[in-house]
C-alpha cells in the first residue's frame, strides 16, 4: 500500500492506530478506505456495496468503542470489509475469498475483532443480546454493540431477539444500518432537532436522573418502566411524524441520522455509547456510497465480480462462444414455461430473486410470484398455505438458507404430504463464499423426512424434466437440488418429459467396478469413465442415481450381483448422505465386495474456487480416477 496513496490508512494497521487520528481527519480516511476497497474487490470480487456503505458506520464505530475489548457483533458480514481492513487484515485484504486468504464474512477464527459468525442473516441481535447479559452478569465494563442492516430484520430471528432486548439487564446498542427499506424518511430540520436533542448528554443525563429519582420514591418500578420507554417512542414518533417499527419494544430509539456523515456518527456515539439499558440507533446509509455505478444500480453491485473502477465497466470472460446457461437461468425460464401452462402455479422465494433467476417469473406473471423478505421458515409455511389453497407453488431457497426452515418442513409440509416443490438452489460446494454458504447438507438432511422425494439433476435437460415431474408426476412434497454455476449443456431447451419417481439411469455397463453418482457432480465421474474407456470399456459402469429418496434399490440390487467394487459420488456430506444411505443397504443385503464413498468430509469446508474445494474433498476427477485405480487394483 502507497503511503502517497493512502496516507492515512497506510499507518493504521489495528484500531488503537485508528483512535489516534483527530475527528476532522476522519472524512480522509473513510475516502482512502473506500478506494481501497473498490481497488481490491474490482480485482478480486466479492460483496462490494454494501461494504461501500458502511465505511463511515465502520469508521465511528471503531473510533468511539475500544475494540476488541468492546464487542462488535455483524449481522450477515457484507457490510463488514472496512472492519477487516482495520483490524490487523489490511496487509491481506486482496487475499478476499481465495483458497487459503481472508474469508467473505466476518470469521471468530480468522480474528478476535470478529466476534461471531456472519453469514446467514438476522442472528446479530440475539448474539449480541447473549453477549452483553453475560458482561453484566459477570461484572464487566465492556460495551456491546450489534450491527445489523434493515434487510435483516425481515429474520423472524432478529424479533425475537429485540422481542427479549428489554427482559434482561443489558446495554446493548444495536446499530440499524438502513440503505434501503423505507422504514423512516430523514427529512426536515424537526426531525434533525428532534436527533440531536434526544441523543445530547444533558438531555439523557436529566432523563436518567429523573428516573431514577421517581423509582427511589417508588413512582415506576421495573414492570412500567418499559411502557413509559414505549410512550416515550411512541410520543416522539407523533412529534415528528416518523413512526417507526421500535415502537412496540422497550427500547430507547435514537434516529433516524446520516450514517454516512462520519463526524456526526461518531458525535451521537460518543453520546449513547454509555447510556444504561438497551437502545436502537437508526442510521440512513446509501449503498455503494461514494461509487456512482454501485450507487445507481445497488442489486448489480451488490456482488459484480470483476470491474474497471474508472470507467465501471464489468468484466465479462465472454469469448464469443455459446457457453453453457446457469442452472439458476434454467431454473428461472423452466418456471416460466410452466406458468404459461398453469395459472395455479406460483413462485416464492426469500429475498433472493435475482439470485435464483425468480425475475424472469416477477416480469412475466408478477401477480404470482412472492419475494417474502428474508424469512424462510414463513416462505415454507407461506408456500405450503399456497398449496393447501389450490396452488402449485415453487418455493426456491438457497440450499445453506433452506436448513433454517427445517421444523417448517416436517410440521407444516411433510406431515400433510403438502405438495410443495422446493428447489434449492447453491446446493454442494458453492465457492467462494465459504463454509455459511455451503450446500453441503441437503441431501442428508432432507431424506430424513417422511413423505419427501429428494433428487437432483445431472445436467439442464433433467433439471427441467425433474421439474415437470414435480408438477406434473407426483403428490405431496419433492425437492429439487442443483449447484451454483453454469451447466454442462450449450442446447439445453428439450421438451420436459416425466421421469419415473425413484428410478435411477444406466449411463454405462461394466464388470467390476460401479460409480454411483446423484446430481451435476456425474459430469466429472463421466470424465473418469471416458478415461478407461482408452483402455477397456467393459471395465467401469457409471449409473446416476437421479433420486436421493425414493432410492432405485433395484438398480442397486442389480449393481451388488454383478459388480466387485462400488465408488458413491455425491457433492454433498458424507456422513448421512446418499452414499451412506447406499452403504447401509448393500452391507445389509450381504454385499461383499469393496465401498468407497466421495464427498464432503465431516467438516466445513473453507472458501475458494468450487475447483479447488472439490480437490481438498477428493472428488475431483484426478482424485476419483486415482481411487478405482487403487480399487481395481491397477
Amino acid at each position: 500500500m502507497s503511503p502517497e496513496q493512502y496516507p492515512l490508512l497506510s499507518k493504521i494497521t489495528y484500531p488503537s492506530d485508528l483512535r489516534k487520528l483527530r475527528l476532522e481527519q476522519l472524512p480522509n480516511l473513510c475516502e482512502e478506505l473506500r478506494n481501497y476497497i473498490l481497488e481490491v474487490v474490482s480485482k478480486h470480487p466479492g460483496h462490494l456495496g454494501s461494504s461501500l456503505g458502511a465505511v463511515e458506520l465502520t469508521v465511528a464505530l471503531h473510533y468511539v468503542f475500544d475494540t476488541p475489548e468492546d464487542l462488535l457483533v455483524w449481522d450477515v458480514g457484507h457490510q463488514a470489509y472496512a472492519h477487516k481492513i482495520l483490524t490487523g487484515r489490511k496487509d491481506r485484504f486482496e487475499t478476499l475469498r481465495q483458497w487459503g486468504g481472508l474469508a467473505g464474512f466476518p470469521d471468530p477464527q480468522e480474528s478476535d475483532y470478529d466476534t461471531f459468525t456472519a453469514g446467514h442473516a438476522s442472528n446479530s441481535i440475539s448474539a449480541a443480546l447473549g453477549m452483553a447479559v453475560a458482561t453484566k452478569e459477570l461484572g464487566e465494563d465492556r460495551n456491546v454493540v450489534a450491527i445489523i442492516g434493515d434487510g435483516s430484520m425481515t429474520g423472524g430471528l432478529s424479533f425475537e431477539g429485540l422481542n427479549n432486548t428489554s427482559s434482561f439487564p443489558n446495554n446493548l446498542l444495536i446499530v440499524l444500518n438502513d440503505n434501503n427499506m423505507s422504514i423512516d424518511h430523514n427529512v426536515g430540520g424537526l426531525n434533525k432537532y428532534m436527533v440531536d436533542i434526544t441523543t445530547s448528554k444533558t438531555y439523557n443525563r436529566v432523563r436518567y436522573d429523573v428516573y431514577r429519582t421517581m423509582k427511589r420514591l417508588n413512582l415506576i418500578d421495573e414492570r412500567n418502566r418499559r411502557g413509559i420507554l414505549r410512550f416515550n417512542n411512541s410520543l416522539k414518533g407523533l412529534i415528528t411524524r416518523q413512526p417507526n417499527l421500535f415502537e412496540g419494544f422497550s427500547i430507547r430509539y435514537f434516529g433516524p441520522t446520516d450514517g454516512n456523515d462520519v463526524i456526526r456518527t461518531v458525535e451521537i456515539l460518543q453520546d449513547i455509547k454509555d447510556m444504561k439499558g438497551p437502545k436502537i440507533l437508526h442510521l440512513k446509509t446509501i449503498k455503494g456510497k461514494g461509487y456512482k455505478p454501485a450507487e445507481e444500480e445497488a442489486t448489480v453491485w451488490h456482488a459484480p465480480g470483476k470491474f474497471e473502477v474508472a470507467s465501471g465497466k464489468r468484466i465479462k470472460g465472454n469469448t464469443g462462444e455459446a457457453v453453457p446457461p446457469n442452472y439458476q437461468e434454467v431454473f428461472g425460464k423452466t418456471l416460466v414455461e410452466l406458468a404459461r401452462q398453469d395459472e395455479r402455479i406460483v413462485g416464492v422465494t426469500p429475498a433472493m430473486p435475482t439470485g435464483c433467476s425468480m425475475t424472469y417469473m416477477m416480469k412475466e406473471f408478477p401477480q404470482r410470484a412472492y419475494d417474502v423478505g428474508i424469512a424462510e421458515e414463513h416462505a415454507v409455511t407461506f408456500s405450503a398455505g399456497l398449496a393447501k389453497g389450490g396452488m402449485v407453488p415453487f418455493c426456491n431457497i438457497y440450499s445453506s438458507f433452506m436448513q433454517r426452515a427445517y421444523d417448517q418442513l416436517i410440521h407444516d409440509v411433510a406431515i400433510a404430504k403438502i405438495k410443495v416443490v422446493f428447489c434449492l438452489d447453491r446446493a454442494g460446494l458453492v465457492g467462494e463464499d465459504g463454509a455459511t454458504h455451503q450446500g453441503a447438507f441437503d441431501l442428508a438432511y432432507l431424506s430424513t423426512i417422511p413423505n419427501f422425494k429428494v433428487a437432483s439433476p445431472l445436467n439442464e435437460h433433467e433439471l427441467r424434466n425433474l421439474m415437470y415431474t414435480a408438477y406434473k408426476g407426483q403428490d405431496g412434497p419433492m425437492a429439487i437440488r442443483y449447484p451454483r454455476g453454469k451447466g454442462v449443456l450449450v442446447d439445453w431447451h428439450n421438451e420436459p418429459k416425466l421421469l419415473p419417481i425413484g428410478k435411477g439411469r444406466e449411463m454405462q455397463r461394466g464388470e467390476k467396478l460401479a460409480f454411483l453418482t446423484i446430481g451435476p457432480v456425474g459430469n466429472i465421474v463421466k470424465k473418469v469413465v471416458d478415461r478407461f474407456k482408452d483402455s477397456d470399456n467393459k471395465l467401469v459402469g457409471w449409473y446416476d442415481m437421479v433420486f436421493a429418496k425414493p432410492l432405485d434399490y433395484d438398480l442397486i440390487n442389480d449393481i451388488m450381483q454383478n459388480y466387485d467394487a462400488v465408488i458413491t459420488v455425491e457433492d454433498g456430506i458424507i456422513r448421512g448422505g446418499v452414499g451412506t444411505q447406499i452403504l447401509c443397504y448393500l452391507m445389509e443385503n450381504g454385499y461383499k465386495g469393496q465401498v468407497k464413498r466421495l464427498g464432503i468430509p465431516d467438516q466445513f469446508i473453507p472458501h475458494g474456487s468450487q475447483d479447488q474445494q472439490r480437490e481438498y474433498c477428493h472428488f475431483d476427477a484426478e482424485s476419483i480416477y486415482e481411487q478405482a485405480l487403487k480399487m481395481l487394483n491397477l
